[in-house]
């Protein structure tokens, strides 16, 4: 029985399915029913008479092409084996497979793996004689890395490095000359890596016309997934497939547009009308995941964005709770807000329902300190857990070791980045120590210097006794030099771990609780098998999130500097590519949307924290679209209410006649009025010199690095 097309899709999809032979945009908001609406599209053609190998049909993986294609055979009982495509790459791989000898190639050439590429960059670096005995010379997956981006995003090598890697920059010459030898390799051994895939095809339609041509007669339908997610070499190929762009659909959503460090060009999508005259754009708006008012907050999210499709989400879900903005102390006391809105929304869904958002990885480590003290099983993706960190762990083994010297595992680390000093040499080290044996001690650290400091320094911290901070900060000062030499493909992305480490040992004074806490392990994840049946909360970067949904999101560190980052702040482009970042992670929600607002964040150069301000895209937000919620200094979380209109002052010539507008002192502030003048220390502010009191209980006080600030005395601490 033939399934009647219309009733099953709405207004907006059915449009996409059935819209007349000519270039075709379909903007596909988040929830809208995009992958339903190609495999429908997909049916649709073939229903009415256009034969499958007449449609090639590219997205960005495997899996969503088989799900496009077995919906649509599902559909109209037939299968469609004969459709072209699947991912770009593989289109491409098979098409070079009959015509690569025109570019130069053998007949049958080889496809590498990754372990295949970093095998023959090894050659071409041995070869060329290059970094030999330079351990800081940047290792193999990180050239391949910046080879791949510089020829995805279209930009000369040394250019890419002076933006994204300076760190990098004086072996600039050395990494152009083995991209270049690499090239020459391939090409000469009948090799292609999976960017040579996409320009080869590329090349080849260029040069020969009549291939060209032959494939966009057999391919009269060409269907591209995810449109805003090709880079300039993907636009280019689907606007010489397409032709002059009769059967071309491009599906995406220019809003959902955040992989820019691949190479993606939300260009491409934006440029679709212009690229191929004569454009129908279909609007999917129709939100099938979240309830309306989280919509609403999302939509104004959008409004302000520079360059865009207009696109105004809605649901049938109209009744719903709106979105909370919740401003917290700190970004350390976040965590426990955090951590508490989860314990409370797991008593309405199940943890793998909930799960909290964040735009780089380190930002979720105290939130991951609390669940594992509570024993609350969680699941990260994007971004190492805190105490998975080689780096973190290289400075944890010194703080243990200043508590426990016969800790052979901590020495081991601790000492295993000195030059020269192998496995061996190092558990024989470990053991003397442990042994008391001095004379072998002083052997090895006469012959390794970098070994006789940490010796100095932990000894001199052992019998100094620190607080946690303080440990920490001696042990950087050693440690930062090493660090940047046994890291130095990536450094400067790690040190924000180490900042985070920081911040989290301001809130102990015994260093054997704060190591308590760093290893307290949450419960043994199961085997993967079993993942779903144990319960387990969910931590994820946004790029890891999109397309996928929660009954919960919490997404937090909503301040400038850090979402936005610091880095996107100096860039239009890149403060764009933000917002649409912030709009994914809000629209994976489908009930319940947080939104974390610090008003203060650490910052390693002060040694303590700092105001911050709310994110850009959060101050953009009326606020009639969400709930305003404030974290007090008693850790109570309450909806922020407005303070009341004060009265005016009654005029009064009668000196005699009191006035009842100035209330009476409070009994806290009498005992303190003395300290005018005085210090006094803030939970969040430090130490500060007493500048004013202000009647009845507030004072005027300057904090270094914070300036003036005006305060309760109730969370005040008074110096004598």
């Amino acid at each position: 029985m033939s399934i009647d097309f219309e009733k099953q899709l709405n207004p907006a999809q059915w449009q996409a399915v059935r819209a007349a032979h000519g270039p075709l945009l379909v903007i596909a908001g988040a929830g809208s029913g995009k992958t339903r609406t190609i495999a429908y599209r997909l049916a649709y053609l073939v229903r009415n008479g256009v034969a499958p190998e007449n449609i090639l049909l590219l997205t960005f993986t495997r899996k969503a092409a088989q799900e496009m294609l077995f919906r649509a055979s599902s559909l109209i009982g037939q299968e469609l084996g004969g459709v072209a495509g699947g991912t770009f790459h593989s289109f491409a791989g098979s098409i070079l497979r009959r015509y690569a000898s025109v570019l130069g190639y053998p007949d049958r050439f080889t496809i590498m793996d990754g372990p295949d590429m970093s095998e023959i960059l090894g050659q071409v670096r041995a070869e060329l004689g290059v970094g030999k005995g330079d351990k800081a010379f940047p290792k193999k997956k990180t050239i391949l890395g910046l080879i791949s981006k510089s020829r995805n995003k279209e930009v000369d090598l040394a250019m890419l490095l002076e933006r994204e890697s300076p760190h990098m920059l004086h072996y600039g010459d050395d990494m152009i000359r083995i991209a270049r030898t690499y090239a020459e390799f391939k090409l000469r051994h009948g090799l292609m890596d999976y960017d040579d895939l996409l320009f080869n095809l590329e090349r080849l339609l260029l040069e020969r016309d009549d291939l060209a041509e032959f494939l966009r007669m057999r391919h009269s339908h060409v269907m591209v997934d995810e449109f805003q997610d090709t880079n300039k070499v993907q636009a280019r190929l689907v606007r010489q497939l397409a032709g002059d762009g009769r059967g071309v659909m491009a599906v995406g959503d220019d809003a959902q547009s955040i992989y820019a460090f691949r190479g993606a060009e939300v260009r491409n999508i934006l440029a679709f009308p212009d690229t191929f005259p004569n454009t129908t754009i279909v609007r999917l708006e129709e939100n099938y995941r979240s309830v309306q008012p989280i919509l609403e907050l999302t939509n104004a999210l959008l409004r302000n964005a520079t360059t865009k499709f207009d696109k105004n989400l809605f649901s049938r879900r109209t009744d719903g709770l709106k979105p909370q903005l919740i401003n917290t102390v700190s970004d350390q006391t976040q965590a426990k807000v955090v951590v508490d809105k989860i314990l409370e929304l797991s008593r309405s869904c199940r943890l793998r329902d909930i799960a909290v958002l964040f735009r780089a990885g380190y930002q979720s480590y105290p939130v991951e300190m609390l669940l594992n003290k509570i024993g609350l099983r969680f699941r990260k993706y994007g971004g190492l857990k805190f105490t998975d960190a080689a780096h973190v762990k290289d400075v944890l083994a010194y703080l243990r070791l200043i508590v426990n010297p016969a800790d052979l595992p901590a020495w081991q680390r601790a000492v295993s980045h000195v030059k020269g000093m192998g496995p061996k040499t190092c558990n024989t080290f470990c053991q003397a120590l442990l042994e008391g044996e001095q004379q072998k001690i002083a052997r090895t650290t006469k012959k390794f210097p970098d070994v006789a400091a940490a010796f100095d320094l932990i000894n001199a911290l052992r019998h100094e006794k620190p607080a946690p901070t303080s440990a920490l900060q001696r042990i950087l000062e050693f440690y930062t030099p090493l660090f940047q030499d046994r890291y130095p493909d990536d450094y400067p992305r790690r040190q924000a771990g180490l900042d985070q480490l920081l911040q989290i040992a301001s809130g102990f004074t015994d260093l054997d609780a704060f190591l308590a806490e760093l290893t307290l392990e949450s419960p043994e994840e199961s085997r993967e098998e079993d993942c779903d049946v144990e319960d387990h909360v969910v931590l994820s970067t946004v790029h890891s999130a999109k397309g996928l949904e929660w009954s919960a999101v919490l997404v937090i560190d909503l301040v400038n500097g850090r979402f936005p980052s610091r880095h996107a702040m100096e860039n239009s482009e890149d403060l764009e590519e933000e917002r649409r970042l912030l709009y994914v992670a809000c629209t994976r929600a489908r009930d319940y949307l947080g939104l974390f607002v610090p008003s203060s964040v650490y910052n390693r150069f002060m040694g303590g924290s700092e105001p911050a301000l709310p994110s850009l895209f959060v101050s953009e937000l009326p606020p009639s679209c969400y709930e305003e919620l404030r974290e007090n200094y008693l850790g109570q979380v309450k909806p922020r209410t407005p303070l009341p209109a004060r009265e005016p002052r009654p005029f009064c010539n009668n000196p005699d006649t009191p006035s009842h507008s100035a209330p009476l002192p409070s009994p806290g502030a009498a005992r303190h009025r003395n300290n005018t003048f005085g210090h006094c220390r803030h939970k969040i502010f430090g130490r500060g010199k007493i500048v004013e009191f202000l009647p009845p209980n507030r004072y005027r006080i300057n904090f270094p690095g914070f300036g003036l600030k005006i305060i309760m005395v109730d969370f005040l601490s008074m110096e004598e």
